[in-house]
């Protein structure tokens, strides 16, 4: 079941609560129904990972206070830290102007990245031709 079928699935039934209609119709999803979600620390700015969401799960993060996300590989909605303790608290949630990318800003318990890591982004910078500001011209 893909994340927009199950986001349907769960929009049909009438006892679960959905995502505002308003908020709904801002949002560009994927072919798969997902929205890209980039986290960060809310102290120290740093971008702890990315992860996607569904409706369901930027309902219930907005509704919870707890990041939870789609699953691509499993299929299924996670709450950040269910299973590891790693909990990420949410104080801020925004969108971005285009419609198609969250930016959450977390309180993080423990490390972010399922490789014990505090950031998902330690895997070595790139090597990158960076511009003196005397040879920054649009």
């Amino acid at each position: 079941m893909s994340a927009a079928d199950a986001a349907a699935s769960t929009a049909s039934s009438p006892a679960a609560p959905a995502l505002d209609p308003a908020l709904a119709a801002r949002l560009k999803r994927d072919p798969q129904g997902l929205v890209t979600a980039v986290v960060q620390d809310a102290r120290s700015k740093r971008v702890l990972m990315v992860g996607w969401m569904d409706d369901e799960a930027l309902h219930r993060t907005l509704t919870t206070g707890r990041a939870t996300y789609w699953s691509r590989s499993r299929q299924e909605l996670w709450v950040k830290g269910e299973t590891s303790g790693h909990v990420q608290y949410v104080l801020s949630a925004s969108l971005d102007c285009d419609g198609d990318t969250l930016l959450l800003e977390v309180d993080q318990v423990g490390p972010a990245c399922h490789r014990d890591t505090d950031t998902c982004f330690d895997g070595g910078e790139l090597e990158a031709v960076v511009l003196a500001p005397e040879e920054r011209t649009a």
